[in-house]
């Protein structure tokens, strides 16, 4: 990559940025991301073909998918396929398994659709059919609250130290745009969060979804908050999170993609989003 087409790249993504950070500050009003274009017709595919849905899922990606105390799953994909059911007026099941399993118990045709946090890949996508996409995985960063740092910039974290999860997009994504700030890499995510929390870096960047999660947790213990972004290079951070099918399996992609249109333009996604994001990731 030539110098001046990297420091093309570099001005777009903090430019973007800049106007995400921006528009966040002119509204003190939460809202939901958009995925889905409002003024699009679409009609309804047919689903003469479909009795039901098989969804299967994981239970250890809270707030996305959990055991509640009484054994049931509960979580943002849950009742996210629960709408998705109701809106194309379908039974469903919803079943738990280990994560890494999910994809064999597709292809075995134990399940039709797994709402697992499935990243859009060009690897994944060689095993799987997805859906468009209905949430992204962004990176940001967080800081104290007691922090003076200007903003979230490469100018403004020269010489300052940043923790991050080792061998991670989200490193990558540092030592590409930050080459003047010190890496503090920590072996989880969560480690580097108790380094930023306990004043021995000062900043932490990290998945933006997990971030959100962790500040309106006890956990953080209201120490810290976003500065600027979101940073969304599909290049490190992927092309969003989809529902997965078995491969070729048309029918049941396009009725998903239907109704999570539907869902978005009857308000019932935005309402998901606000219940499980009150600290929204973006």
């Amino acid at each position: 990559m030539t110098s001046f087409s990297f420091a093309l790249r570099v001005a777009l993504v903090f430019a973007a940025a800049s106007v995400v950070s921006s528009a966040r500050a002119e509204t003190a009003v939460a809202a939901a991301p958009t995925f889905w274009d409002p003024a699009r017709k679409m009609d309804k595919p047919d689903l003469a073909g479909l009795k039901q849905i098989r969804f299967l899922t994981e239970d250890d990606y809270p707030p996305f998918d959990f055991a509640l105390p009484d054994g049931a799953i509960a979580g943002f994909n849950v009742d996210l396929a629960r709408a998705i059911c109701e809106e194309l007026e379908l039974p469903c099941t919803i079943q738990r398994r280990r994560w890494d399993t999910l994809i064999a118990a597709l292809d075995e045709n134990a399940g039709d659709a797994a709402i697992a946090s499935f990243a859009i890949t060009a690897e994944a996508r060689k095993k799987l059919d997805f859906t468009a996409p209905y949430y992204t995985t962004p990176g940001r960063f967080v800081v104290r609250k007691d922090s003076v740092l200007p903003g979230a910039t490469p100018a403004a974290l020269a010489d300052r130290t940043i923790a991050v999860a080792a061998d991670s997009a989200h490193e990558a994504f540092l030592r590409n745009f930050f080459p003047a700030s010190t890496l503090a890499t920590y072996p989880s995510a969560q480690q580097a969060r108790s380094a930023l929390k306990e004043g021995r870096a000062h900043a932490m960047f990290g998945d933006a979804i997990s971030l959100s999660f962790w500040l309106n947790g006890a956990d953080a213990a209201d120490c810290c908050m976003f500065k600027d972004g979101p940073y969304s290079d599909p290049t490190f951070f992927g092309d969003g999170v989809g529902i997965a099918v078995k491969k070729n399996n048309n029918a049941l992609r396009r009725a998903l993609d239907y109704a999570l249109a539907r869902v978005a333009q009857k308000g019932a996604y935005t309402e998901l989003y606000l219940k499980y994001f009150p600290v929204g990731p973006y």
